[in-house]
């Protein structure tokens, strides 16, 4: 998850790429997508826009970089949350989406930037980041198949057409609550209980894998 930090950062040598997308990833959550530009961004790592520039050619590039990067940070946790075989196939499904809303209302200007129309709905979206988008979603679709063969889900419903309505309660909740529509967070958890008991189908073959 993305920390903030308002003190001017530090890289080594060969990592000022990664140091760009990490801290304007941290921007992004402070000051939202407006607030981040190539020359705000080397000046709070302490580098010159030139050196930026080597890098991205323009804030587009860097957007979607950060995108990705967001990403790349979703998919470590889903596959943390898939793999732990210390939790029920029941607390894997459970956690999965309790993650998925705790992970963007943690990172909310960054989940934005994911799924939002600043580089999707305008066709700004570059390969890099489509290379790392598509199988995101991919693998909560092979999520979902497993979670139907075991039995947790609808097994007589078609597994994308399944992921996409799951996937869309959960960003339907998202979006409530990062565009202020429920402004009560307190009953993010019950909301979340909720999207469990709706989707999952419990049996007593659920146990540990």
């Amino acid at each position: 998850m993305m920390k903030q930090s308002n003190k001017k950062t530090t890289y080594h040598h060969g990592d000022l790429r990664s140091s760009l997308v990490e801290i304007g990833a941290e921007m992004v959550n402070e000051q939202g997508i407006e607030g981040l530009s190539l020359r705000k961004l080397a000046e709070r790592i302490g580098v010159s826009r030139t050196a930026a520039y080597h890098y991205f050619n323009n804030k587009n590039d860097l957007l979607c970089a950060i995108a990705a990067l967001g990403f790349v940070q979703w998919q470590k946790l889903s596959e943390q949350i898939f793999d732990d075989q210390k939790l029920s196939n029941e607390d894997k499904f459970r956690q999965f989406v309790h993650q998925y809303i705790h992970f963007a209302t943690q990172n909310p200007s960054l989940y934005e930037l994911m799924f939002g129309k600043t580089i999707w709905k305008n066709n700004n979206s570059d390969q890099a980041l489509r290379d790392i988008a598509y199988p995101s979603f991919n693998y909560q679709l092979e999520m979902t198949k497993v979670w139907q063969q075991q039995g947790l889900l609808i097994t007589d419903e078609n597994s994308l057409r399944l992921a996409q309505v799951t996937w869309g309660a959960l960003h339907g909740i998202v979006r409530l609550l990062i565009d202020g529509i429920y402004l009560d967070t307190s009953h993010i958890e019950e909301m979340c209980e909720c999207v469990v008991k709706v989707f999952m189908r419990p049996t007593k073959n659920n146990k540990v894998n």
